[in-house]
């Protein structure tokens, strides 16, 4: 994997990943895997605030860890790493800068294998001068999708590698609809307990955006799914947990009740599969009770 960013060697205090290759007396040999897999050091000291009675509960060979850096010496090649300095915060935001890394990297891998040259050359063409630009260039990429006159005019890229990186790009970072669901229990027992329950579930989809429209569906009473798919994940999930918390506020106040089954969430296919069939099974029964009824008619 070529270098991330522009520089041969990290600086000091900066958190990078590594990879686990051997554990030593000393400590633990490392490569960095932002910087064209160099070799640094994780002192013994380094890997833990307690009392180390077994390094291999710490660390393991070909384990990927989140570490700082303490010192680095060009002319000898040593960089000293610590893994004990790393707060869980910090861990959070070093594995999201390298998994942008990684999809920049996965990016310019493509384009340089259809052009027939190294990612090296692309790096020092496209991801450098983006990442000094925009503090990354992930965020460049992005940004792209949009804008890509603006973002690439300035580096004067042949037409050819210009297409393949707008396609490339285009493929793995153009966001993808997710469907979020939230299964909930709503159930009024007063005179108008049916009315009561219709205007809490409308409350709830009335919260609907044109970028993130809110369905109610009756699985079978007092269940209701609700769902919406949208390219924006995050906020798909706060919209539908306002338009649970509003669809609650409104049966209470009609003296129902309202119970989350489940919390508003991204679900996969199968899930999705699995909510159809049972609907399928419930609306088959509904017909046969609907049938039995008919049939009793007609004896009469």
């Amino acid at each position: 994997m070529p270098r991330f960013y522009q520089n041969k060697y990290p600086e000091v205090d900066q958190l990078v990943m590594v990879q686990v290759q051997s554990i030593e007396d000393m400590g633990a040999y490392v490569k960095l895997l932002e910087y064209d897999n160099i070799e640094g050091m994780i002192l013994l000291s380094e890997l833990s605030r307690r009392r180390i009675r077994s390094v291999q509960k710490l660390i393991r060979v070909g384990r990927n860890e989140v570490v700082v850096v303490m010192r680095v010496d060009p002319d000898k090649g040593y960089i000293d790493l610590s893994k004990r300095r790393v707060s869980a915060e910090e861990v959070v935001k070093c594995e999201e800068q390298y998994e942008k890394g990684k999809a920049v990297d996965s990016i310019l891998t493509q384009v340089a294998k259809k052009r027939g040259v190294s990612p090296e050359s692309l790096y020092e063409k496209i991801a450098w001068p983006l990442h000094k630009q925009y503090g990354h260039s992930y965020e460049a990429f992005k940004a792209s999708i949009s804008e890509p006159e603006a973002i690439f005019g300035p580096l004067s890229l042949d037409s050819e590698t210009l297409n393949d990186l707008k396609s490339a790009i285009a493929r793995r970072l153009t966001p993808k609809p997710v469907k979020v669901r939230a299964d909930i229990e709503v159930k009024c027992f007063s005179y108008n307990g049916i009315d009561a329950i219709k205007r809490a579930l409308t409350a709830g989809e009335n919260l609907s955006t044109e970028e993130i429209p809110i369905k109610v569906r009756l699985v079978a009473p007092p269940l209701y799914v609700m769902s919406t798919t949208s390219t924006d994940k995050s906020g798909a999930i706060e919209l539908m947990e306002k338009a649970v918390e509003v669809i609650g506020e409104s049966i209470s106040k009609e003296k129902g009740d309202m119970t989350i089954k489940m919390k508003p969430k991204v679900v996969s296919e199968t899930e999705d599969a699995e909510l159809k069939a049972l609907m399928e099974q419930f609306e088959a029964a509904n017909m046969d009770v609907a049938g039995d009824d008919d049939s009793d008619e007609d004896d009469e």
